[in-house]
């Protein structure tokens, strides 16, 4: 009886190993709110989910970090790598090393500069730049507008950081948006990257101001830089009725700063979603299975009329 006991028991610890999934996650940045969103959406998701584990290290947004732990997470014998780049013109090095190996990876939210040539066994999960950059654009255009300043318009625009497309692509939205007949009124009078974070904002709005020059709108590539703008300005004792401005992601610290009205409007950047099809993602292409290698999660304009909708989600 004890043999039999003993043999089942080694039969199902057999059997579920069998079947663990093992998946290393490496972050470019922990200190970054939407990222942090992300990053818990795929811990949660592991922790609910019986046989998986997930391994999820810091690359403090350092290239040579970042490919180093995918490199360790290959050696340790992980089933798949989900990895949100640093830097997204190095991500053809991590594709080679992972493909290599034979180990199945993701890139999550920032899209890779090798995604035409991805392996069969590598996929992107993420938000089609071009939507977020554009809706924030034509949204500060059209209050601009609203407002009675169509005649003639002068904006400020905070670049994310210059290496990854994300930053690149919503650049180019608002540079668009403002070529097109309805939106030619809008000047940029500078346009400076604070790499994605609220103190290099704050400090980059204090230098503008210094300058004195009139201005009528903030176009921001991410809400941590459109709030470190909001706090130069108040602090500068600008009134925040006279400039619009806009930011991308949706966070909820923007989403308190537009219920306070200092943040007119926002791009709901969906970081559980694309968590979730990540780690979905993730766990077929290690079991072997096949998924499209461009997951797709749409962008949606957020302003004071529909706030309400998006306070529980990032």
């Amino acid at each position: 009886m004890k043999r039999t006991i003993l043999a089942a028991s080694l039969a199902i610890m057999i059997s579920t190993s069998a079947y663990a999934e093992n998946i290393g996650v490496s972050m470019a940045l922990f200190d970054d709110n939407f990222l942090t969103v992300l990053r818990n959406g795929i811990q949660k998701l592991a922790d609910g989910k019986d046989g998986v584990d997930v391994q999820i290290e810091d690359a403090q947004n350092d290239v040579a970090k970042q490919l180093d732990q995918i490199n360790n997470f290959i050696a340790s014998g992980v089933d798949a790598i989900i990895v949100n780049p640093v830097d997204t013109s190095a991500t053809q090095a991590m594709s080679d090393v992972a493909a290599a190996a034979g180990v199945p990876l993701v890139y999550v939210n920032r899209q890779p500069i090798n995604m035409d040539s991805l392996p069969d066994n590598q996929a992107f999960v993420g938000s089609n730049e071009i939507e977020s950059g554009t809706l924030q654009a034509f949204a500060v255009c059209q209050q601009l507008r609203a407002e009675g300043k169509s005649n003639g318009a002068r904006a400020y625009l905070f670049i994310g950081e210059l290496q990854n497309q994300s930053a690149i692509q919503r650049t180019k939205d608002v540079h668009d948006v403002i070529g097109m007949d309805m939106c030619k009124f809008i000047t940029l009078i500078d346009e400076q990257t604070a790499n994605y974070g609220r103190n290099e904002a704050q400090d980059l709005m204090t230098n503008w101001l210094s300058t004195g020059e009139k201005f009528d709108a903030i176009f921001a590539n991410n809400d941590e830089m459109a709030i470190g703008a909001i706090q130069a300005m108040k602090a500068g004792g600008i009134d925040m009725t006279k400039v619009v401005v806009g930011g991308i992601d949706a966070t909820q610290d923007a989403l308190q700063a537009m219920k306070s009205g200092d943040l007119d409007l926002t791009v709901f950047q969906n970081a559980a979603g694309q968590g979730a099809g990540a780690f979905d993602a993730a766990l077929k292409l290690a079991k072997g299975e096949t998924v499209n290698q461009s997951i797709m999660i749409p962008f949606e304009l957020v302003t004071a009329a529909n706030i309400d909708s998006y306070l529980s989600k990032n």
